[in-house]
């Protein structure tokens, strides 16, 4: 079965940097776009960059400049380095991947687990 599985996350002064990994496992026929979102509370989820399979990206403009998404494709990781952080950056952040598993022949979303960022001082 396939699952994205996500870690990096924690507590980091504002100012301080992060670097948040997302590795799907699980037999895969394609990965087509990955993204990173992020839901603080009482706010809607929102995007916060995405990234195409030959490397074309996207930011939210709360974070553009600040934060740089990448991927390996070999190894199935996607990456958010996230730098210059804020206090307005705590959230709960999830990654996502449009992609189609060998067990089954369309192209879905899948989610990861979440994982929490705090910046405070």
């Amino acid at each position: 079965q396939v699952q994205l599985v996500e870690s990096g996350g924690g507590l980091v002064q504002p100012g301080g940097s992060l670097r948040l990994s997302c590795a799907v496992s699980g037999s895969t026929f394609g990965i087509n776009v990955m993204g990173w979102y992020r839901q603080a509370p009482g706010k809607e989820r929102e995007l916060v960059a995405d990234i195409t399979g030959s490397g074309d990206t996207k930011y939210a403009d709360s974070v553009k400049g600040r934060f740089a998404i990448s991927r390996d494709n070999a190894k199935r990781i996607v990456y958010l380095q996230m730098n210059s952080l804020k206090p307005e950056d705590t959230a709960v952040y999830y990654c996502k991947a449009d992609l189609q598993s060998t067990s089954w022949p369309v192209w879905l979303d899948y989610w990861g687990q979440g994982t929490q960022v705090t910046v405070s001082s």
